[in-house]
């Protein structure tokens, strides 16, 4: 079924009146006669005299009385730019006639309501005269301003009497074309030979014709036979001397001073068009008789000279069509193409061979183009090869490898910062929503403790009391309370009971992990009781965030927001609600007067309470999804928020040694009312840190590249070399705060997006692409610019609200090894 609307315009001339007769539609017809120009004949008579004078040599046909260029100077080229002006002044004049008006406007009116590109007007010109006139400059929308939409001309047989079999789409993989070299004598068919070459990647062509060696009688017995292979053929090229006869359907030179006519291969080509024949070119002179007698015959399209050609200008036109075929025009866009290029770019070497090709075509023919080689081939070639299975083996291994993927993470978030910074995306808030009071190096002197581990109770007391001073209304002890330490437990209780049954009480939130073993070590119950303060894991997977409980969690029973996360940091651990995540909880409950509060004389869970509070609000991305809980168990961490390092400290928390608090020295004033901030009492950087080793709550700088370069930034330089368990802790609870939630998209998923976008790279240049070296800087531009540009755009989806981290590295290895392995097998191939 044709994809376009079309017309149908015969015309017939019977003395000096022309008849136009155009039918369309449903059995819409329209008829006009119109006077034929009494000149029109002898200006073209005239032109084509001075066309064969100008082109007197190498004609790819048999021209009689033309006579010699040896005669006096003449500038013919001049005559015939002259002569086809005037010539085609007239033309063009008598299409243009307002007897011809209706005509025109009819065909306009139905191309405003046609939404394809095309519509084709199918010319039959039953006068042989007419038939030599250049139909195809008849510019039939310019008066109507039809710029949307392209009107062409294409010829038709008067004479159809075989159906067309349309096999667009059903042929093999490539296309099968049948290249006949004719009598060469006074010709060169070497540039024609290449240019049809150059399509073996589009088609499978095979040569036969003359040579000097070969019989006659076997040559015609090759021509027919191999017309009429079993296996078919889409294409039938001719390059050589052709005539048109009257009663033969013109012939073709196929040896010097031997034709065939079209007659004699009549029974040949009806057998190749009912094996898959669609489409016949023929390079050579004088085709009109040729044309309609193929049509006539079936054959769906066939492309023709109507005058005799200059050789030279055959050698042009024939790569320019088939260049246009190789991208994958139709053959009449093709031919158009091929024309326009004689017409613009060669007019003034070659004038007037723009006229000279004309596309005959079969009503009920669907248009032939090239098919792209993979479409059909497509599951064979998307099949790897034993080079990309062992490339893409690797990569899609190593994107598996928890310790590269954190490697690749933090230098990802470091060039996040560096993004931030250069781009001035850097957030700056007044005060930070969490204060870390650090026990450092210096407090620990200055209070003169011996043996920090474990720290004293009494210490911790008297911070307790400094804060709630301030009114610090959540406070995190990032402590561990699981060993008696006699008196100095009962201060330190009555430090938390006093902060607690204020009048404005404060919730505590007292860290809580799994030792190697499995056992759950907590707070004791002679400080705390879990009926009005909360326990947390402080266990942690470096760069990456725990999450909130669910709504429906139960605390006493293990069950937490993301448990397979918790085994996979300590296999086997018992898993309650992380630190971070209470801390969070209860800073947003509190913002609410009707949020339950801390009180001593509670007989229920206070995390039960919180839980089932309606004022509790959490983001979608803060729980664990069923994708991520299914990855725990291949340990891989796919689409578990990350720890966004990007982010300057400064922005998400201050710190002040815990010697200052107490000596109350140079305290800013945001931190003399701690009513609206969460604080964290946590270790500050000493050696003994950690619960199982010394120096276990101090994760080194360098693992942590865009947290060094923040602290680069500082004046003067930070110099700490470590980050502590607690701003880690700070980084979590201001992203569940701010849900600043970003979801990595597993490097796995994007490979194999960077697998398909790749593939079909590699395939476009291999077989789609000219193979020249010029295309190679092409490609490697493409592909920096299309990694570039998913680069840029990779960096800021991560900043903006969406929050989506887009592997870069791995699936751009990935794309460059296609296209760089389509470069080199296309290199390997010149």
């Amino acid at each position: 079924m044709m994809n376009f609307t079309a017309f149908y315009l015969t015309i017939q001339q019977v003395e000096q009146v022309c008849s136009f007769q155009l039918s369309w539609g449903q059995g819409q017809n329209l008829s006009v006669n119109v006077a034929y120009p009494e000149n029109l004949t002898m200006l073209y008579q005239e032109w084509q005299k001075i066309y064969l004078s100008f082109y007197n040599t190498a004609l790819r046909g048999k021209v009689a009385n033309m006579g010699s260029l040896a005669a006096p100077p003449i500038d013919w080229h001049a005559r015939l730019v002259q002569a086809e002006a005037q010539f085609l002044s007239v033309f063009h004049n008598w299409l243009h006639s307002a007897e011809l008006f209706d005509i025109r406007k009819q065909i306009a009116q139905v191309s405003k309501q046609n939404q394809t590109r095309y519509l084709d007007i199918f010319i039959a010109c039953i006068t042989p005269d007419l038939a030599k006139l250049p139909w195809e400059v008849w510019e039939i929308g310019t008066e109507f301003a039809l710029d949307y939409i392209q009107i062409r001309i294409v010829r038709t047989a008067t004479n159809r009497r075989e159906t067309v079999i349309n096999t667009q789409g059903k042929y093999p993989s490539k296309a099968r074309i049948l290249v006949i070299l004719g009598d060469d004598t006074g010709l060169n068919f070497e540039s024609e030979k290449q240019a049809i070459a150059s399509l073996k990647d589009y088609a499978d062509v095979k040569f036969i014709g003359w040579q000097s060696n070969k019989n006659i009688d076997y040559l015609k017995t090759e021509i027919v036979q191999t017309i009429s292979s079993q296996n078919g053929w889409d294409i039938l090229f001719f390059a050589g001397h052709s005539n048109q006869t009257n009663l033969t359907g013109g012939e073709l030179g196929i040896a010097p001073g031997v034709a065939l006519s079209i007659s004699e291969l009549e029974p040949a080509l009806i057998t190749a068009k009912d094996r898959g024949l669609q489409c016949a070119i023929f390079n050579s002179c004088n085709g009109l008789s040729i044309a309609d007698k193929l049509i006539d015959l079936g054959i769906s399209q066939v492309a023709v000279m109507r005058e005799p050609i200059h050789n030279q200008v055959a050698e042009v036109f024939l790569p320019r069509f088939l260049q246009a075929l190789s991208e994958y025009k139709d053959v009449h866009e093709s031919l158009i193409s091929a024309a326009q290029y004689l017409k613009v770019e060669k007019n003034f070497t070659y004038p007037s061979a723009y006229l000279i090709p004309s596309l005959f075509r079969h009503p009920g023919a669907e248009l032939f183009r090239l098919q792209p080689a993979f479409m059909d081939e497509g599951i064979k070639k998307l099949i790897p090869n034993r080079r990309e299975i062992i490339v893409l083996s690797v990569l899609l291994i190593i994107s598996l490898l928890l310790p590269v993927q954190q490697f690749l993470l933090q230098r990802r978030v470091l060039l996040q910062a560096i993004y931030r910074q250069l781009t001035g995306q850097v957030a700056t808030v007044a005060t930070p929503p969490v204060l870390l009071v650090e026990i450092d190096e210096d407090s620990i002197r200055k209070a003169k403790i011996s043996n920090p581990k474990p720290i004293e109770r009494k210490y911790l007391a008297n911070l307790i009391d400094k804060l709630t001073a301030n009114q610090a209304k959540i406070i995190g002890i990032d402590y561990l309370l699981d060993r008696h330490q006699g008196e100095s437990d009962r201060i330190l209780a009555n430090s938390i009971k006093t902060a607690v049954k204020s009048a404005k009480p404060t919730l505590f939130v007292f860290a809580g992990t799994a030792n190697q073993d499995g056992q759950w070590l907590r707070v004791l119950p002679n400080i705390a009781n879990l009926n009005w303060s909360l326990e947390g894991e402080i266990e942690i997977l470096p760069g990456y965030m725990q999450l909130l409980p669910d709504h429906n969690s139960q605390y006493n029973n293990s069950q937490s927001s993301d448990p397979d996360f918790s085994k996979l940091l300590n296999p086997g651990a018992t898993s309650i609600s992380s630190f971070s995540g209470l801390l969070t909880l209860g800073y947003q409950l509190q913002q609410s007067s009707d949020a339950p509060q801390p009180k001593l004389d509670s007989q229920e869970d206070f995390f039960q309470q919180i839980n089932n509070s309606p004022d509790r609000k959490v983001q979608d991305r803060s729980h664990s999804q069923t994708i991520t809980r299914f990855s725990y168990s291949l340990h891989q961490m796919w689409m578990h928020p990350i720890i966004d390092f990007s982010i300057s400290p400064q922005s998400v928390y201050q710190n002040i040694p815990a010697w200052q608090l107490l000596e109350n020295q140079n305290i800013p004033k945001n931190l003399q009312n701690l009513q609206d901030i969460i604080v964290i009492i946590a270790p500050g950087g000493y050696e003994e840190a950690g619960l199982n080793y010394d120096g276990e709550d101090n994760f080194l700088i360098s693992k942590f590249p865009a947290i060094k370069y923040w602290r680069d930034q500082e004046n003067p330089i930070n110099k700490s070399q470590v980050l502590t368990g607690g701003e880690y802790h700070a980084y979590m609870i201001h992203h569940l705060l701010t849900k600043r939630l970003v979801i990595p998209i597993p490097d796995f998923w994007m490979i194999g997006v960077a697998i398909l976008i790749g593939k079909s790279l590699n395939l476009y240049l291999l077989y789609l692409v000219p193979r020249k070296k010029s295309n190679q800087p092409q490609s490697l531009i493409l592909v920096t610019i299309i990694t570039g540009i998913y680069g840029l755009i990779s960096l800021q989806v991560y900043i903006s609200a969406t929050a989506i981290l887009l592997p870069w590295l791995l699936p751009s290895v990935t794309l460059w090894f296609y296209i760089l392995s389509a470069i080199l097998e296309k290199k390997s191939d010149e």
